[in-house]
């Protein structure tokens, strides 16, 4: 009963800050993503009888803040296969863990479809994508590549709150450039930070009321292949999620000061003509999304600025895969 999934890290393009249901990890609003090709987390999962807990290894390190959600997830497919067995989890990832590049997307997607295939159950992609759920919100999307719609969805136990495939990677093949601006883990984790946002940020009414706005033109724009209309809507995308952290109280700043050069860098390399745009996570690395042309110009422009440790190139990539 042993199981290797990878799993990649995705983007959003049009951003879900926000939660209807915090136990049942159903979002507020919907999203659309991409999947990276270069940023996976690869997870093992092995139930045995002879195991009197669960345990969770995550790059190298034991990490007991985490066992508890990783159970969480285990036990819905326990559930499922109408077992009791514990599992011992081995997680690694090959970016920084925490550090707003989506780790938990990955590595719960991982885990979902790794402990699934463990307990030989058989999920639909979009069964799978309801179990990632309930591990991380934005694990939903990752267990699908290329472009992916996340449906907020209205039931109240979140069986129509799921991710689907939008539009083939090799369809529209832009690339995604990453400046890492801190490698070390945030000091506000994602859910933390929509909680707090949905309880003390005024302008989180807001952004809610203009999520499907957002969702129909970002849509509209992948489905077209317009960049200008898909870049306009991003940008507005990610800087509204950003205020209404900043509005939280306390207020919640993820960014550092590289992290505005580099949008500034970004701003001015479209200005003068060059198909590129931003967005940024919770969380200070700023991602690049361009033309596979533009490439080049954009990691020069990025890596050279003072506060950027490291620039990550990736295409678009796969759904999970068993390894």
């Amino acid at each position: 009963m042993k199981s290797r999934v990878r799993a990649r890290a995705n983007i959003a393009l049009i951003k879900y800050w926000g939660k209807t249901n915090p136990a049942l990890n159903i979002p507020a609003v919907g999203s659309i993503s991409v999947t990276l090709e270069s940023l996976w987390s690869e997870t093992e999962v092995e139930f045995d009888a002879r195991f009197r807990s669960d345990t969770l290894l995550l790059d190298g390190d034991s990490r007991p803040e985490q066992l508890e959600r990783v159970s969480r997830c285990l036990d819905i497919l326990r559930e499922r296969a109408g077992v009791k067995t514990h599992a011992r989890v081995v997680s690694d990832n090959n970016f920084p863990t925490g550090a707003g590049l989506a780790s938990s997307a990955s590595g719960f997607a991982a885990l979902s479809a790794a402990a699934a295939h463990a307990l030989e159950l058989d999920l639909s992609p979009r069964e799978l994508s309801i179990v990632a759920r309930r591990g991380s919100g934005s694990a939903a999307r990752s267990v699908f590549g290329g472009y992916v719609e996340m449906h907020a969805g209205s039931a109240a136990d979140g069986r129509d709150s799921y991710a689907e495939p939008l539009l083939a990677a090799e369809a529209w093949p832009l690339e995604v450039v990453i400046a890492i601006t801190e490698r070390g883990e945030k000091a506000v984790g994602s859910r933390a930070g929509m909680e707090s946002s949905a309880s003390t940020s005024p302008y989180y009414p807001a952004w809610i009321a203009t999520s499907e706005s957002d969702l129909r033109a970002g849509r509209e724009a992948v489905l077209k292949h317009d960049f200008d209309a898909l870049a306009e809507v991003v940008e507005h995308s990610c800087l509204k999620m950003h205020a209404v952290a900043m509005a939280n109280r306390p207020p919640l700043i993820y960014w550092n000061p590289a992290t505005l050069d580099c949008m500034q860098a970004v701003k001015a390399l479209r200005a003068g003509g060059l198909p590129v745009f931003f967005t940024i996570d919770a969380g200070p690395q700023l991602k690049a999304i361009c033309e596979p042309d533009a490439r080049p110009a954009v990691v020069g422009a990025l890596r050279e600025l003072p506060g950027v440790a490291d620039v990550i190139v990736s295409g678009l990539g796969p759904g999970v895969e068993i390894r």
